[in-house]
């Protein structure tokens, strides 16, 4: 779902009596707990996700199709929202990065530090509340146990090692497509930005789906091999 989209769920949920916080186009935390009450008072699954029938019960049948798409991945409109955040450069930090840590309570010292588990802790975190996350967010192989395996689909968490195998270090990110040769990973902390980067496929070590989520149903998006293989991610 679009921002658009989001601001003509908002509104209608204000309009219904459910407070959802301020009409922003912004899948928040208050946004969730609104749908989630309307959920409620209709006999609907409450999950906070805006699916087919929650979408039916919210705008009457008459209306014209109120939003572009349904909420399936709402952790991944978030991971879109946010391409182009990056590190602030020298000793600064970005603040919008050290939020996230903040919003999960997760001590974070500088955006030096590899920032690739937090976004996808953050873009997870903020969309499904009541989802589990790794005991160590910030190590991005602690992410092979989160969820449920699923195959590579778009959206999907997905795992790499980095420097070696054996290095028990690694790289996390969301999967956006691939090509014969690579994985296309939306990811934080890629050239030091939240940025889309070909990952290559001798690295991947697994994909995870999130279990308070809408089941996985998807398969392989292929796109076109632009660029060389991602060698920065810390």
């Amino acid at each position: 779902m679009t921002p658009q989209d989001w601001l003509r769920v908002q509104a209608r949920l204000h309009k219904l009596g459910f407070n959802p916080g301020p009409i922003d186009g912004v899948r928040g935390r208050l946004t969730i707990t609104a749908v989630r009450r309307f959920q409620q008072a209709n006999g609907l699954v409450a999950d906070g996700i805006v699916g087919p029938k929650t979408l039916a019960a919210l705008f009457e049948a008459a209306e014209a199709p109120p939003v572009s798409s349904v909420d399936g991945m709402p952790w991944f409109e978030e991971a879109q929202r946010l391409v182009g955040v990056a590190e602030a450069p020298g000793a600064a930090d970005n603040a919008v990065i050290l939020d996230w840590a903040k919003d999960l309570d997760i001590h974070y010292p500088g955006d030096d530090i590899p920032w690739c588990g937090l976004f996808v802790g953050h873009c997870v975190g903020a969309t499904l509340p009541d989802e589990g996350l790794p005991s160590a967010v910030l190590r991005a192989r602690a992410w092979e146990s989160f969820g449920q395996p699923c195959r590579p689909q778009l959206g999907a968490v997905m795992v790499f090692w980095r420097k070696s195998l054996a290095s028990g270090m690694g790289h996390v990110g969301f999967y956006a497509g691939e090509d014969p040769d690579a994985f296309l990973i939306l990811g934080g902390n890629q050239s030091d930005k939240v940025s889309r980067a070909r990952v290559g496929r001798d690295r991947f070590l697994g994909a995870r789906w999130p279990l308070t989520a809408l089941p996985p149903a998807g398969g392989a998006v292929l796109v076109a091999a632009e660029g060389g293989l991602s060698t920065n991610e810390a």
